[in-house]
């Protein structure tokens, strides 16, 4: 189409040359009628090429005029015209379809998208670089207890501490917070990513009730440990109470010589046995308090290797009696934590002394300690052990208090462990390597 629009401009810049051309000729040679023939001629051209000029723009501007105030109902006439003119509305048209259709797919997306973000039970905000909210779902205003919510100022209504909270998160935080209503306090976390558009910058904060699942949590946690903790109590309390029975009966009994030294034989016997099972139930209570009694980590910036290679030096007799070959692989030299040295070091060694007694009782046993530092700033320790992986049913349980399959130990081990790398906002975690090794990975937060 724009192809026969430049022959048509062509045609008419040439008819415009030869009518100027001819002019020219008449002037010079006195041909003043012919000469007012050609003048004629080259006014019709150049206005033919003038009209033609600006119907073009007209047409043009006209329809990037409505296209701008997002007026798609406009048709270009394409009847009784040449068939350049309407060549050429032809294709206008085709552009305004083209365009209307494209504008009624993106309207029917905003509609999918908008009802889904209704539907979804996660509180969903959009805001901008002001506060101003541009999005909000009905989930969101319900956990933040607001009838309508457009500026991130009406969060002082909730909680005067909401607004700078909001405004101050950044790309990837994590936070939680307590919404308190007439009815129930609401325990809700915060997730806030970001997204570049053409307006700017966009932040989308995510809201969801963890409450009930908190509370799901809590009470498991507690009936696990109550289950241990009776378990361990009542083993220590059954051969006292037997005992004290036994004496008691034998104490009402007449005695006589004889009777007298099996008395005395089974009190002993008795008392001894009453004192060692009353040491183990202090050793359970004395463990269950250095458990409660962890101090608050006191962070700072110190060098990984040199930590990892000490733990490795105090451990290095047991290592060398069970003949374990130990590897540590550092993927990136020069790796810093940022941590409570003293805590981190408790939490390797209880992880070293784990992953050894799990090989104790097999053939050319292997520890692999892994450092790698993410792109995230994250760093992860992978401590992997070729022993005996643990028991999918015994699995759960690893991490409760007390919880152990040992013949020895406390079993609070693996959880102070993990309660050290929580308190550092990091985490602990177990799992099987592809082939079959156990691994209890640290991944500790970036500064």
């Amino acid at each position: 189409m724009f192809k026969s629009i430049q022959y048509k401009l062509i045609l008419f810049i040439c008819l415009l040359i030869v009518s100027v051309t001819a002019l020219t000729c008449c002037v010079i040679y006195q041909q003043y009628a012919l000469a007012i023939i050609s003048g004629i001629s080259v006014l019709i051209c150049i206005n033919s090429l003038h009209r033609h000029y600006k119907k073009f723009n007209s047409n043009i501007l006209f329809l990037l005029n409505a296209l701008d105030n997002g007026d798609y109902s406009f048709h270009f006439s394409e009847n009784n015209l040449s068939r350049r003119e309407k060549e050429l509305n032809t294709m206008l048209n085709r552009i305004k379809d083209i365009l209307a259709n494209a504008r009624k797919e993106v309207i029917e997306n905003e509609k999918f998208l908008s009802l889904i973000i209704e539907s979804v039970s996660t509180g969903i905000i959009i805001m901008d670089d002001f506060g101003r909210v541009q999005t909000v779902n009905g989930s969101a205003l319900h956990l933040l207890g607001l009838p309508v919510f457009t500026h991130i100022h009406q969060l002082g209504g909730v909680n005067e501490n909401f607004p700078e909270l909001f405004r101050t998160m950044k790309t990837g935080d994590h936070q939680q917070i307590v919404v308190t209503n007439e009815r129930e306090e609401m325990q809700v976390s915060l997730r806030l990513s970001e997204i570049k558009l053409k307006n700017g910058r966009m932040k989308v904060i995510t809201l969801n009730n963890i409450g009930n699942e908190l509370e799901t949590k809590e009470m498991e946690s507690w009936i696990r440990l109550i289950r241990v903790m009776t378990h361990e109590i009542m083993n220590s309390i059954a051969p006292i109470t037997s005992l004290s029975e036994t004496l008691l009966s034998l104490h009402k009994t007449p005695l006589d010589e004889k009777s007298d030294e099996n008395l005395k034989s089974n009190t002993i016997e008795a008392f001894e046995t009453i004192h060692s099972t009353a040491k183990g139930l202090l050793s359970f209570v004395d463990s269950y308090r250095k458990f409660t009694g962890i101090p608050k980590p006191v962070v700072h910036s110190f060098a990984l290797k040199p930590l990892l290679e000490k733990v490795v030096h105090l451990e290095r007799k047991s290592i060398k009696e069970n003949n374990i070959k130990l590897q540590l692989i550092f993927d990136e030299a020069g790796i810093e934590l940022f941590a409570d040295e003293k805590l981190m070091m408790q939490v390797l060694v209880n992880l070293m002394k784990n992953a050894m007694e799990a090989i104790v009782l097999t053939e050319n046993g292997q520890i692999i300690i892994r450092t790698h530092k993410q792109t995230a700033g994250q760093v992860t320790i992978d401590i992997s052990n070729t022993g005996k992986p643990i028991l999918p049913d015994v699995l759960p349980n690893i991490f409760i208090p007390f919880f152990t399959t040992k013949d020895t130990g406390t079993g609070i081990g693996l959880s102070v462990s993990r309660y050290i790398m929580r308190l550092h906002g990091g985490k602990l975690i177990h799992s099987t390597s592809p082939e079959g090794w156990t691994v209890f990975t640290i991944i500790s937060p970036s500064k």
